[in-house]
């Protein structure tokens, strides 16, 4: 996971958040703290299922606490527009174990 710097680069862009719990929330970056607390906004969580397409909730605004992330990652927003999101399929992610 990105921290310090490596965050800061990524501040007002389009970011993939992997959570402990298996959820992945996209947004973008509008801050982060030195516990790795972030803010997203415009963002939505992304709810994969093996038998629908991915649904996307809309959350807005949205703080995630740095203990509950697992990954953060840059987001191609180019290749992520010419995905069509109703027709990918997968399980959706089981939750991390420490």
């Amino acid at each position: 996971m990105a921290t310090g710097a490596g965050l800061e680069t990524l501040v007002d862009q389009t970011i993939s958040v992997i959570t402990n719990d298996g959820r992945n929330i996209v947004g973008i970056l509008k801050g982060f703290d030195q516990a790795t607390n972030i803010i997203l906004d415009e963002s939505h969580e992304r709810v994969y299922s093996t038998k629908e397409g991915v649904q996307q909730l809309v959350l807005g605004l949205y703080i995630i606490r740095g203990d509950n992330i697992s990954i953060v990652g840059e987001l191609d927003e180019d290749l992520d527009a010419s995905l069509d999101l109703s027709k990918l399929r997968a399980h959706p992610l089981k939750p991390v174990i420490h």
